[in-house]
């Protein structure tokens, strides 16, 4: 990835999908890998799918990048 802006994935929503930061500013709801890497493309940061998990350049809020539904309660 090029460039040092700050990246947030936040824990996915109620709804299914992870809120996406860079700088502050909201990206999108990503519902997977692809998604993540084409909003951080539009953003100018390059990154490859099989990065996302290791980059230390993206704060995983919660957990990594497997989980994108929310926690069901029974």
């Amino acid at each position: 990835m090029t460039g040092k802006r700050p990246v947030i994935v936040q824990l996915p929503s109620p709804t299914g999908g992870r809120r996406v930061r860079v700088d502050g500013e909201i990206l999108g709801l990503a519902h997977n890998v692809r998604d993540l890497v084409e909003f951080l493309r539009r953003a100018g940061l390059e990154i490859e799918p099989e990065e996302v998990g290791s980059s230390p350049l993206i704060d995983w809020r919660g957990m990594g990048p497997d989980r994108w539904e929310a926690e069901t309660r029974t």
